[in-house]
């Protein structure tokens, strides 16, 4: 395999395979449709998985520049009662790292500052790809061919490479929720991290560096039913949530999807997949661009051996997979439980669970280390 490789799709997942690659000595090309980046979306949770992966790229001590570690949290009911309790620092002390609240353009940046000038080539729309790595793109300058010994396919849910590559793969399915995400201006009042449950909906809080608050709503309904904008019940609920959606302008909304039929394989001849493409899975572990960070410095450390595409798949495929059917179920558990009897129990269940085993649940996931790539580093 000749040591080219191009990466479709300039996203979190697509920057650090690029990242990872560069620093393993290959030449890396990446392809990013939109004309142009702006600072869009929201929030994101680094986690001790993710936040170890971008140490190993380089970049884990200028994201935690820019991020807030945790702070006391847990689980509350909508009128505030607490169904479970994580003191401050507890979670750093079970994984070694804290988990960290950062503005998902914030993270884009950084990583994207870590590239060389040249590297990422924007308005470039990929309109067909092979497995022996052949990529074809419409840019600037009109249609152009590449050949790279090895193409990444990060272009998220809705993935070209995947829908050109694996036909015969299931498309993203709806799980029946739609989502609000906004963050505030800085915030100066009482903050308290949760995520709070009502039967069918959910509110969740991370605080940002920058003094800002990132928030995230959630209620179950069907893509077809209209859209009336964040739903009256939220601003019904403890503080400081009325007063946060209040702070809030510019508000995105999505109706949730995830790859519910898992891949049987993310490696079609020289094409691997990475990130949403691969396992788009629910956020209710906070686990996706985590999971795409693990990804990305996995492919890295293993692309250049004789059977490194295989060993990606052999790694990466089973423990993403396993860490969506988790979040998956965690969804049905929480936001999505609607029946008063199955709250009640689900209620209970977590006044008793006490924190140190919730920790250790959280440890399956979260507690991931980086493979050490032949020459020790990446």
């Amino acid at each position: 395999m000749t040591r080219t490789a191009v990466v479709i799709g300039a996203g979190i997942g697509g920057l650090s395979a690029a990242i990872g690659l560069l620093r393993r000595g290959w030449s890396v090309t990446v392809l990013e449709r939109a004309p142009e980046f702006r600072p869009v979306g929201a929030g994101l949770v680094l986690q001790a998985n993710g936040l170890r992966c971008l140490d190993a790229l380089g970049v884990g001590q200028a994201v935690r520049d820019h991020g807030r570690p945790d702070v006391s949290g847990g689980t509350r009911r909508a009128d505030g009662r607490w169904l479970a309790r994580i003191p401050a620092g507890e979670l750093e002390r079970t994984l070694g790292t804290p988990a960290l609240g950062v503005h998902r353009a914030t993270l884009h940046d950084l990583l994207l500052g870590a590239l060389p000038d040249g590297v990422v080539r924007t308005g470039a729309r990929v309109t067909a790809v092979t497995a022996d790595g052949e990529v074809t793109y419409d840019g600037p300058a009109g249609p152009q061919r590449i050949s790279a010994g090895l193409v990444v396919g990060a272009d998220g849910i809705h993935s070209v490479v995947r829908r050109t590559l694996w036909p015969h793969a299931a498309a993203p399915a709806p799980i029946g929720v739609r989502a609000w995400r906004g963050v505030t201006p800085p915030w100066t009042g009482d903050l308290v991290v949760a995520i709070s449950w009502d039967p069918g909906a959910e509110f969740g809080i991370v605080p940002l560096t920058d003094g800002r608050v990132y928030w995230f709503a959630a209620v179950n309904a069907a893509p077809t039913d209209p859209d009336d904008g964040v739903p009256d019940r939220f601003r019904r609920w403890h503080d400081p949530i009325p007063a946060l959606l209040a702070a809030t302008g510019t508000v995105l909304r999505d109706d949730l999807a995830c790859l519910d039929e898992p891949l049987a394989t993310y490696v079609h001849g020289r094409v691997v997949l990475l990130g949403d493409a691969a396992h788009a899975m629910t956020p209710n572990l906070g686990q996706g661009a985590n999971q795409a960070l693990e990804d990305a410095v996995v492919l890295a450390a293993v692309a250049d051996a004789p059977d490194g595409l295989a060993a990606y798949d052999a790694r990466r495929r089973p423990r993403s997979q396993q860490v969506a059917r988790a979040s998956r179920a965690i969804g049905r558990f929480g936001q999505q439980l609607e029946h008063p009897l199955a709250v009640a129990a689900r209620n209970t269940a977590m006044r008793l669970t006490p924190p140190r085993l919730a920790l250790r649940t959280m440890a399956r996931y979260a507690g991931w280390r980086p493979p050490a790539p032949p020459s020790g580093r990446l």
